[in-house]
């Protein structure tokens, strides 16, 4: 009879352990050349899980939720991200996801996120990522077709530049980028005149850049490639000699390309970002990322983890974890939420027929001696 009870008191246990867990699903780029992009925006997740358990949980509804991040690595590869959404949803029971990282996975993961009312926040470039028939997805990260604009306009004047080069991936994230910069470049009154698209595996870029500096470009855009990627170019570029600018107006990667390319390669070097030295609050997020990771804290990381405590703030305005219309409907509603970057607030409406485009600062920072120095704010609107 004792062990019955017993038995049936560790059952009740076990049951009343599972209902105050909540499960967050991260399907992230964690190996290949997307990996410091997968990496920080899991890091993110689990850095923001950390501030709500070290408090007793997350509190929704008068009951306290211990957050756990579940994870799988993509591969930077759309069939593997699929392979991961299934195996949250189905098997970890997860309706929360942060990820995945490109544009292609991003797509291939919608119908599977959007038919299970899974709310997800994606890095995914792509103008396809967010539209008014997906309305449980959600980006916290400005992308190139919020940010080329004002920053190219700004670039083009400020350093005279007329003739643009630029490599690109060759998928549904190089090309819908490339898109966009040929309109914003010329729209600024420069030329993208030098287009070359590339394998994603490619490691010799010699024979692209060849090209590319045969044409006389003044600048080299890098936007759309992963940080080593990046890296490789900016190298490969500086040993052919190449004098003009190097410009990545999109996709935080300063500390990788560093490290691939050196520090002589990347003096100069224009690039969007959306961190401030002088932001306290970042600075001390950086810290606890490198105490906790051993790595330095890659810029796509704030937004993310911006957008795992809104989405925890979303919960508890719609008191539930389980209802996730609910808690997306709660999620669009947040207004001038006061997170490490800044007052951010959602729009996109008029681009995506949804406002689930995260709004936020960013700045053009000069790379020198491996580290970024501010030369201009930014807003949607112009840089300055």
């Amino acid at each position: 009879m004792k062990k019955i009870i017993a038995t049936s008191l560790l059952c009740i246990a076990s049951t009343a352990f599972a209902q105050d867990e909540l499960k967050i699903g991260a399907i992230v780029t964690l190996s290949g050349a997307g990996a410091a992009w997968g990496q920080a925006m899991l890091y993110a997740a689990e850095l923001a899980a950390d501030d709500v358990n070290a408090k007793g949980g997350l509190d929704v509804a008068g009951k306290k939720y211990k957050v756990k991040i579940i994870s799988y690595d993509d591969k930077y590869q759309a069939g593997e991200a699929v392979t991961a959404a299934n195996r949250l949803v189905y098997e970890d029971k997860v309706q929360y996801i942060i990820g995945p990282v490109g544009s292609a996975a991003a797509l291939a993961v919608g119908p599977i996120i959007e038919k299970n009312k899974v709310v997800m926040l994606t890095l995914g470039f792509t103008d396809k990522a967010l539209t008014a028939d997906k309305p449980f997805s959600f980006r916290p990260n400005l992308t190139t077709m919020e940010t080329s604009q004002p920053q190219i306009n700004w670039i083009v004047k400020a350093k005279n530049i007329k003739k643009v080069g630029g490599l690109f991936p060759n998928d549904e994230t190089g090309q819908q980028i490339a898109q966009d910069l040929e309109k914003a470049y010329g729209k600024a009154g420069a030329q993208l005149n030098a287009k070359e698209f590339f394998e994603r595996e490619r490691v010799d870029m010699v024979p692209l850049l060849t090209r590319l500096m045969a044409k006389g470009v003044d600048a080299i855009e890098l936007d759309g490639n992963a940080p080593s990627t990046a890296g490789l170019i900016v190298k490969q570029a500086y040993e052919l000699g190449f004098k003009g600018f190097i410009i990545r107006s999109g996709g935080p990667a300063t500390p990788e390309i560093v490290n691939v390319a050196g520090s002589a390669a990347t003096n100069g070097m224009l690039v969007n970002t959306s961190i401030d030295p002088a932001n306290a609050a970042v600075k001390t997020y950086a810290d606890r990322y490198n105490a906790k990771y051993k790595k330095r804290m890659n810029g796509f990381s704030p937004a993310f983890y911006d957008g795992t405590h809104m989405l925890f703030q979303a919960m508890s305005a719609a008191e539930t974890t389980t209802d996730t219309n609910k808690v997306r409907i709660a999620l669009e509603n947040i207004k001038d939420f006061k997170g490490i970057l800044g007052v951010l607030n959602w729009t996109g409406k008029a681009v995506y027929g949804s406002n689930h485009q995260l709004s936020s600062p960013f700045y053009i920072a000069r790379v020198q001696d491996g580290e970024e120095v501010i030369e201009a704010t930014c807003s949607l609107s112009a840089c300055q």
